[in-house]
């Protein structure tokens, strides 16, 4: 090794020493290692923002959500009741149509015939009758001048009661073959929507075809079947005990649109031991047709409206250790945990039995960072698009000061 190659190995190895020196000192500074710490931790006298909402005092309907299913008030597959060749159909697949309006006809010949042929038997047996009826007057006449034997009598009365016979016989068949001339055209036997047609015309359709010519299903109106629990029948059941009309609504499977509004009409008269649950059936007008048969739609039965309830956002409700929670702003700086007994839960709101007061201020969004007697900076709710307005508000007495959401979970 040279003397060139050994200089530059021992100015290496000074470097290297004298790299791990300072790296150990400010290992060891105070100062370096409070400040690092600071700049990970934060300020740990800096308050939380959140996002906050007033306790109040107003009405709570109670309301019992289920998923029901729509069904048609009557469904109906019209066939034909005669045999023959379908030769008009009269509707539009999906129109709206009336009890007794022509839907198909059926060609009417053979019907025809034998309706003019029944009528023709009927008047030779009425002429016969009559003949009859002539002969027996005359000899009831010469029976009474004892000119004819009785028994001739007797046979000719014998003979215009079975005449009698054959002409009602005859009556009948006319009304028959009437009846069958009427049923070549199929009218429609409720009012409603029809559905897809079921054959062409031109085919050759019997009384015993399963699926007929076209389906009709009343919805003007129309029902919806859904379950509650067993639980919730009593009160269910009170309130129609005491005449009262029970409202209910129609949402879609999102639940983000009504699609109709209607009362309950029944409940069954069983429960399912299977599922522990009940089934009712409601009724709605649906005169803009949003309904229609076995869709699936989210049912929601109003059972009754109460008054004067403490109402707290569902969003501020915590729960942890303590139970049921919420943290209460006190002056606008600082939180309380408060633990609170719940009532009955609507939409986005729930009924507060015990531990808050109207006009308090519970935190609804950012709970998940808090603790008792954390310091809090009340913000206003986010902005659409995701800017946040960090400007204070005023607590007390602001109703607007409120958040779209909260976390379930907080920090007792």
């Amino acid at each position: 090794m040279t003397k060139k190659n050994t200089l530059w190995i021992t100015l290496l190895i000074a470097l290297a020493v004298i790299g791990i020196v300072v790296y150990s000192t400010r290992q060891h500074d105070p100062a370096a290692v409070n400040a690092q710490t600071k700049g990970k931790r934060g300020d740990p006298n800096r308050a939380t923002p959140v996002q906050a909402a007033p306790v109040t005092l107003g009405d709570m309907d109670i309301v019992l959500n289920a998923l029901g299913t729509v069904s048609a008030s009557n469904t109906v597959t019209v066939r034909s009741r005669v045999d023959g060749q379908l030769i008009r159909l009269t509707f539009r697949e999906g129109q709206m149509v009336k009890a007794g309006e022509v839907l198909a006809e059926i060609d009417p010949r053979p019907f025809q015939a034998q309706f003019d042929q029944m009528q023709g038997q009927l008047a030779r047996d009425e002429a016969q009758l009559l003949n009859a009826k002539l002969d027996l007057s005359r000899y009831q006449g010469l029976l009474a001048q004892d000119s004819i034997a009785k028994q001739q009598v007797d046979a000719q009365a014998a003979l215009v009661r079975q005449y009698q016979g054959t002409v009602q016989a005859d009556q009948a068949q006319v009304a028959t073959a009437k009846l069958q001339l009427t049923y070549a055209k199929v009218a429609a036997p409720i009012s409603g929507r029809l559905g897809l047609r079921q054959i062409d015309a031109g085919n050759i359709v019997h009384a015993s075809d399963a699926n007929g010519l076209v389906v009709i299903t009343q919805t003007q109106p129309i029902a919806a079947v859904f379950s509650i629990p067993s639980d919730n029948l009593p009160a269910v059941a009170a309130q129609l005990q005491a005449g009262k009309k029970l409202a209910v609504e129609a949402w879609d499977r999102a639940g983000q649109k009504k699609l109709a509004a209607g009362s309950l009409l029944t409940v069954d008269n069983q429960i399912d031991p299977a599922t522990g649950t009940v089934k009712l059936k409601a009724e709605f007008g649906n005169q803009e047709n949003t309904l229609f048969p076995n869709q699936f739609v989210n049912i929601h039965l109003r059972v009754e409206t109460r008054h004067g309830v403490t109402l707290a956002p569902t969003a501020a409700i915590q729960r942890g250790t303590p139970g049921t929670f919420v943290y209460v702003v006190k002056d606008g700086r600082s939180v309380e945990l408060r633990p609170v007994t719940l009532g009955q839960v609507s939409a986005d709101q729930v009924a507060i039995e015990k531990g808050l007061r109207p006009g308090e201020q519970i935190v609804i969004d950012g709970a998940d960072k808090l603790r008792q007697g954390a310091k809090v900076e009340v913000v206003a709710p986010t902005k659409p698009g995701g800017e946040s307005n960090r400007k204070r508000a005023r607590v007390r007495g602001d109703p607007n000061n409120a958040g779209p959401g909260a976390s379930r979970k907080g920090n007792p």
